[in-house]
């Protein structure tokens, strides 16, 4: 994991605090996949809307959508917990651990 900021590439005098993650660009392209995938849904739906379909066919689309975003950040909470914590870890930064556990809070919401 870096810490510079995606935007003023200096974590430490960021006023976001924005850190990057240097990802193969198979990781990259495998996730973005993912992503379009999703997109494609969620078009999908909006245009069932738009064409008034049944609410429980819109329904069943919606669920699925978010069974498939779900399973990304599954996707990509796996892979921060082999680099991003693990490495953190080896390098004696235990913050790591409070990070982890609010992102866990956030996504257990």
């Amino acid at each position: 994991m870096s810490d510079k900021c995606m935007h003023c590439h200096n974590e430490e005098t960021c006023p976001e605090g924005a850190k990057t993650k240097a990802r193969s660009e198979e990781e990259q392209q495998k996730l973005l996949n993912r992503l379009s995938r999703i997109e494609g849904q969620i078009r999908g739906i909006k245009k069932m809307v738009e064409e008034n379909r049944y609410c429980t066919d819109i329904l069943t689309q919606s669920a699925a959508a978010a069974q498939a975003m779900n399973a990304f950040s599954r996707e990509l909470l796996d892979e921060h917990l082999r680099s991003c914590v693990a490495e953190n870890l080896k390098a004696g930064n235990t913050e790591i651990v409070d990070e982890l556990i609010d992102t866990l809070h956030k996504l257990m919401k």
